[in-house]
C-alpha cells in the first residue's frame, strides 16, 4: 500500500522529449512540461483507484492488476494495456491504438518520491512526485 496517498508532480526528466517522441506538438509539450499534475492512489489488493488532476483535465482511473482496460492520455492519445506488479513496483504495458506501438511505464517508490518512468520508442523520461 506504499502507493496510497497524494503525490504532487516536483520535477521532470526528459519529458519534453518523450511528449516530442509520442508525437505531442511543440505547444502542448511546452504546457504538459509545467502541468501541476496531482495523482491520488488508493489501492485494495489487486484494484487501484487513480485520480489524475492537472492544468488541463481531471480524471479518474480504476484498473486491476493484470486485467486490461483502455486510457487516453491529456493529448487524445488512446491506449490499451495493463499493470502488473513486480516487487515493489507497478509495471505498465500499453499499446498505442493509432499506430499500435509500445509504451512502457513503471511507478515506484524511491525514498520519499513516487518515480514514474516512461519508455517509447527508446526515449525514457522520468517523473518526480512527493507527498
Amino acid at each position: 500500500m506504499a502507493f496510497n496517498g497524494t503525490w504532487k508532480i516536483d520535477r521532470n526528466e526528459n519529458y519534453e522529449k518523450f511528449m516530442e517522441a509520442m508525437g505531442v506538438g511543440m505547444m502542448k509539450r511546452k504546457l504538459g512540461a509545467h502541468d501541476n499534475l496531482k495523482i491520488t492512489i488508493q489501492q485494495d489488493g489487486n484494484k487501484f483507484n487513480v485520480k489524475e488532476a492537472s492544468n488541463f483535465r481531471n480524471i479518474e482511473i480504476e484498473f486491476t492488476l493484470g486485467v486490461n482496460f483502455e486510457y487516453s492520455l491529456a493529448d487524445g492519445t488512446e491506449l490499451s494495456g495493463a499493470w502488473t506488479q513486480e516487487g515493489n513496483k507497478l509495471v505498465g504495458t500499453f499499446t498505442r491504438k493509432d499506430n499500435r506501438k509500445e509504451l512502457k511505464a513503471c511507478r515506484e517508490i524511491v525514498g520519499d518520491e513516487l518515480v514514474q518512468t516512461y519508455v517509447y520508442e527508446g526515449v525514457e523520461s522520468k517523473r518526480f512526485f512527493k507527498r
